[in-house]
Order: structure tokens, then C-alpha cells, then sequence
């Protein structure tokens, strides 16, 4: 058995571990009677819900160790000793975690008396002369094409607003697209350019962007951009605080009121940043990240994955505190937060979570960490410190 366990370590390490091999390792875990390491059991938990990365650091040494990785040669026999030692060691410490996680799963899970329901597509267009249209109901109908555009369905079942090119030139009138909480929505532009905006978000644009000289939007809140490529028509993102020029890229723009600093990611292309007021700005390059503060702009590399992870379905944090994780939350499920211990405010997070789970399998996970503690009162969200 102790081959097996020391084998399924090193798939687990190595993030190889099919769910078969962990569905057995757990089990071989659950019929240990082994007494429990707390340092390794936070480390599991850890892994398995939030930071596989962090866990790696601490885990790999072992694993070298055990696979003599990095070491003068030796004779054989000290080397089957030596490697006999530490896995040995590496099987004791698996067990007791993976019993650990076992029997803290059971006695932490936390039933919550009512649940909220993942945001979904849902946006209101305002035309220019203040007629509202709610874009989830008008899927069909002539009320659409009156309105100069469409509404079709992707593969993936994302609705998509699809904005009808204006044939004079002239009409800089003004439409706007926004999201409530607990809601996002797709456009297509008539120029190929294609936005996904985030809960709670808006972006505005003129009937004539498709022939405009310069396509300019306006955006509140968070979206991602895919623009297309026109050297002749600069593509232009104006936000409260910044301006961001673009000739053809994908990148992804924060700006929330209730955010104390604007985030521009860049994944392709190049970009331009600039402060508004000032005659500050920065060209981005992949990978790149500006975050505009009262102190001006700053620019640093970062996981592009993370910035646009609520795109593709998830929260992702990376060292993020509760305070700051909550507001994604409260956006995206429509809920008020209020904090009964204020400290819960600076715990950190490492780790991913699915966008499209109900609130409380989302709240469990961060319940795990023993750090803080929920209740869920209509749509209240009442967090603790534990």
C-alpha cells in the first residue's frame, strides 16, 4: 500500500492526479488510523480547494528529496536507503493529511439556511432618445430591428447583441448598454470588435462607430475587448479616470467606481494608457498590467488569466484580501456585505472558483480555510471572523 500512496503523491504533486487516482488516495486515506499533522492538513486543504502553487513549494522539496533530484552521485545502496527514508516520511505525512482534509470537511461544512443563484445574461440598452429595452426579453420581435440591432445565440448559449451599421455617417447619437448586478452581457460592434461586459457595468457608444473616424466607447465598470484591426480608425476606451487607444488587441479594462485604483490588462496587441489631465501615459506590452492610482501609473507583469478569469467562467485570487474578493462577489450574486468582525476584511486568498456554482458552494470554500465564517440573511451577507 505504501508503494501506491507514494506513487499517487507524486501524481498529486506533479497536478497529474486523474480523479480516479484521487478518488483512491482518499480512500487510502480514510482507512488510516494515522494520528494528525496540522501543518500538513493546512497544506492539503489548501490544495485542494485554493493553492495548489504555494502547496507545490513546500511539497516539492520532499518529493526531490525522495527522488534524489539535484544530488551527488552516490553509491546505489545509499541511494535506494536514502530514497527508502524519505518515502517513507512522504507516506506518512499524505495520510495524515488526506485524513485530516477528510474529517475537517466533515465537521466544517456549513449548511446555510438560504442560497443565491449564479448572475446570468442580462443587460438593458438605453437608446438615444431614453427608450429602455431589456435585451434578455428581446431576443425576437420587430421591437429589435426597430431599434437598429439584433440578438443571436452563440454555441455556448451566450447571448449576443449585435449593432446594425448606421449608414450616415453623421449620427453620433449615443447608446448605451448596461449590466445590473448579478449580470453580463456580449456585443458585437459593426466594425468585428467584440465586448463582454462584467455585473454591473455599462459601455456607450455612438450609432456611426462602424464609419467613425475614431471608435470611441465609453465603459464604467469592467470589459473585455477583442478589437479588430483598422490602422485607419484608432479604437478608443474612455473611463472616468483614463483614456485607452488601441489600433487591434484584446485586453481587459477595471474601472469600478467603488475600486480604488483602474486596472488595464493587456493579452495581445499594444495598447496606450492614459491619465486623463495629466500628460502621463504608458504603452502596454503582453502580459503587461497598468494600474492607475492618485499617484499616476504604474506598470507591472502579471497572470493575464486572473484578469480575465470572470470572463471564462471564474474567480481566480492570487494573495487577494476577503474585502476586495467580496466585492466581485457582491456584484455577481447581487448581494449587500456587511462585515461583523471587521478584521475578516484582511484575510488572503490564493485560488480558483466557479462563477456558475450557487453563493454557498462558493462561501464553503473560503469557510475552509478556518479563517472566517458566513451567514446569508435574504440578500445579506454577513461575514465573520472566526
Amino acid at each position: 500500500m505504501e508503494e501506491r500512496i507514494l506513487y499517487l503523491l507524486q501524481q498529486f504533486t506533479a497536478k497529474t492526479l486523474s480523479p480516479a487516482e484521487r478518488e483512491e488516495l482518499l480512500a487510502l486515506a480514510e482507512h488510516s488510523n494515522s494520528i494528525l499533522t496540522d501543518e500538513i492538513v493546512k497544506m492539503i486543504v489548501a490544495e485542494e480547494e485554493y493553492a495548489v502553487d504555494i502547496v507545490d513549494e513546500k511539497w516539492n522539496p520532499v518529493l526531490n528529496k525522495i527522488l534524489n533530484v539535484d544530488k551527488p552521485a552516490r553509491s546505489p545502496r545509499k541511494i535506494l536507503m536514502s530514497t527508502i527514508k524519505w518515502a517513507a516520511a512522504a507516506v506518512v505525512f499524505i495520510v495524515f493529511s488526506f485524513t485530516a482534509y477528510i474529517s475537517l470537511n466533515k465537521k466544517k461544512e456549513h449548511v446555510f439556511a438560504t442560497d443565491v443563484a449564479p448572475g446570468k445574461n442580462k443587460a438593458i440598452l438605453t437608446l438615444a432618445d431614453g427608450k429602455k429595452i431589456s435585451l434578455s426579453d428581446a431576443t425576437t420581435g420587430n421591437i429589435a430591428k426597430e431599434a437598429g440591432f439584433s440578438i443571436t445565440k452563440t454555441a455556448d448559449g451566450q447571448l449576443v447583441y449585435n449593432i446594425a451599421e448606421s449608414e450616415n455617417i453623421e449620427d453620433t447619437r449615443l447608446n448605451t448598454i448596461s449590466t445590473p448586478n448579478g449580470g453580463e452581457w456580449q456585443i458585437r460592434l459593426p466594425d468585428g470588435s467584440t465586448v463582454w461586459l462584467n455585473a454591473a457595468s455599462s459601455i456607450q457608444y455612438p450609432l456611426n462607430i462602424g464609419t467613425a473616424k475614431q471608435r470611441v466607447v465609453k465603459l464604467d465598470g469592467e470589459a473585455y475587448f477583442e478589437v479588430a484591426k483598422d490602422k485607419a480608425h484608432p479604437f478608443i476606451v474612455e473611463t472616468d479616470k483614463q483614456s485607452v487607444e488601441v489600433l487591434g488587441t484584446h485586453f481587459n479594462i477595471n474601472s469600478y467606481n467603488d475600486e480604488i485604483v483602474t486596472k488595464t490588462t493587456l493579452l495581445e496587441g499594444s495598447v496606450r494608457v492614459s491619465q486623463k489631465n495629466t500628460n502621463q501615459s504608458e504603452i502596454l506590452k503582453p502580459g503587461e498590467q497598468s494600474i492607475l492610482s492618485v499617484s499616476g501609473i504604474d506598470v507591472k507583469g502579471v497572470d493575464v488569466d486572473e484578469a480575465i478569469a470572470w470572463k471564462n467562467g471564474y474567480f481566480m485570487f492570487n494573495n487577494e484580501k476577503q474585502v476586495s474578493i467580496l466585492r466581485k462577489v457582491a456584484r455577481w450574486y447581487n448581494v449587500e456585505v456587511e462585515y461583523a468582525d471587521p478584521e475578516a476584511k484582511e484575510v488572503m486568498y490564493y485560488g480558483t472558483v466557479s462563477r456558475f456554482e450557487k453563493i454557498s458552494k462558493v462561501l464553503r470554500k473560503f469557510e475552509q480555510t478556518g479563517e472566517v465564517r458566513f451567514d446569508i440573511k435574504g440578500n445579506k451577507l454577513i461575514v465573520y471572523k472566526e
